[in-house]
């Protein structure tokens, strides 16, 4: 009896070790990967004096799209003495004073283009959003400075507990440079011009370094033939555009000198 009792155990413990074996392997062996951002692509360009931001407008949940037209670029301005801006008033004169305001509101969104820093994410909106507010403060203690204000987001980001846990990615860019801003810490620079977020930012990155030695097309042009493409490759992707654009003086300034 004492055998058959034996027998039985050695029996059921050697049908019951390939599960827990395989069990044990599923939480051991599972890569550490970097979250695949769906239903996003982010892809920035310098080129001929312009930086385009570009970014598509679909929000996706598992196989189902939850909006179409989602705005995932933003301009942050800097911060102004007294809280106002200063404006030029339109030549001639104004009697009325709606329509002094109108002309003075058409100068400020002239002069606004040109101005500010371009800000494109990828990942989840409230996690995306934080940053931006983090990006937002560092750039007030460091007017000026795009460069140090990304280490020192990615510096918090990377070490503190609450901020490690966001899952997004950020592509900034002013008159100066441009960068990638991810959770492990990383800020990139692009070499030549391209940069690029999201599933479908491998797309439109080969894309757009294709076009960038053709000199009759400008940084926008390039900007939305690579979405065009990457939108027709990537599932997560649609053609309902976003963009931002910058005039870059970094050259006009070097030859100046």
């Amino acid at each position: 009896m004492n055998a058959f009792t034996h027998l039985a155990r050695r029996a059921t413990s050697q049908a019951a070790c390939p599960v827990s074996t395989f069990i044990r392997s599923i939480h051991t062996t599972l890569p550490v990967q970097s979250p695949d951002w769906h239903g996003t692509t982010i892809v920035c360009v310098r080129k001929n004096g312009r930086v385009c931001m570009m970014g598509d407008g679909m929000v996706s949940m598992g196989n189902v799209i939850v909006k179409p037209n989602a705005k995932k670029i933003r301009r942050i301005y800097p911060k102004t003495l007294g809280g106002e801006r200063a404006s030029t008033p339109p030549d001639g004169s104004n009697n009325g004073d709606d329509a002094t305001e109108d002309d003075e509101d058409d100068d400020k969104g002239k002069n606004d283009e040109n101005e500010g820093t371009i800000v494109g994410f990828a990942g989840t909106t409230a996690d995306a959003f934080t940053l931006l507010e983090r990006l937002e403060g560092k750039l007030d203690e460091h007017p000026g400075q795009l460069a140090r204000s990304c280490v020192e987001l990615a510096k918090g980001w990377r070490t503190d507990k609450y901020l490690r846990r966001l899952e997004a990615s950020l592509l900034v860019a002013d008159k100066k440079a441009s960068f990638e801003i991810t959770g492990n810490g990383d800020v990139l620079e692009s070499h030549d011009g391209v940069l690029g977020v999201g599933s479908g930012s491998s797309f439109a990155m080969a894309a757009a370094r294709a076009q960038m030695d053709n000199p009759e097309l400008s940084a926008e042009d390039v900007a939305r033939k690579a979405m065009q493409i990457a939108s027709e490759m990537c599932i997560y992707t649609n053609d309902n555009f976003t963009v931002e654009s910058l005039a870059v003086e970094e050259e006009k300034s070097k030859d100046e000198a």
